[in-house]
């Protein structure tokens, strides 16, 4: 299972586009509230109905932990120490982790990036520690995904697809959904 975690102000995009994409590959993902209440509100204002809550979650099925950044979803995600534990020991057990634009702050703060490449949102890179910045669009080093901001969110969830199914079915997402042709003639 992949959990996305939801915290109050996360950039909408950066959620439900990887959900999406991660859905159209027939794997399995769903959306954990943090704040104690199935809907959220987004750094946009758009409620959002979770499909759990976050003592809820069985981290013993988890494959992938996702984090989508905004403000101040990011922060909020960050202080959450429930969640915050739980991607530790997640991590630490060789398990899958993956953040976007801020929330990658959440994997530098908990000492997970350690010589590792990871990009984020321009001007997060000192909450990065010991990473190794880079200003891809995407970033996979191992177990490691993250994203640089809302105009990565559909790499940043192809490249999850990838990390689970292969090149192929992602190469095929992209076609189907008309990405390919967008990124092509940009």
């Amino acid at each position: 299972m992949i959990y996305i975690f939801l915290a109050t102000g996360f950039e909408d995009i950066e959620a439900l586009a990887p959900v999406d994409i991660i859905r159209r590959a027939g794997l399995k993902v769903q959306t954990v509230s943090i704040t104690g209440e199935r809907v959220v509100e987004s750094a946009h204002g758009v409620g959002i109905v979770s499909d759990l809550l976050l003592h809820d979650v069985d981290f013993s099925e988890a494959e992938m932990l996702v984090l989508p950044g905004g403000l101040p979803g990011s922060t909020n995600l960050d202080t959450c120490q429930p969640l915050t534990q739980a991607i530790a020991r997640h991590f630490e057990a060789g398990g899958a982790i993956a953040a976007i634009c801020a929330a990658p702050l959440v994997f530098g703060h908990l000492g997970l990036l350690q010589g590792r490449r990871a990009t984020c949102y321009p001007g997060i890179e000192p909450e990065l520690k010991g990473a190794i910045c880079t200003s891809a669009i995407v970033e996979r080093d191992e177990n490691i995904i993250t994203g640089k901001g809302p105009g990565a969110a559909f790499e940043f969830g192809y490249t999850i697809v990838e990390f689970f199914r292969g090149k192929g079915v992602s190469q095929v997402l992209r076609e189907g959904m008309i990405y390919q042709e967008l990124v092509h003639n940009s």
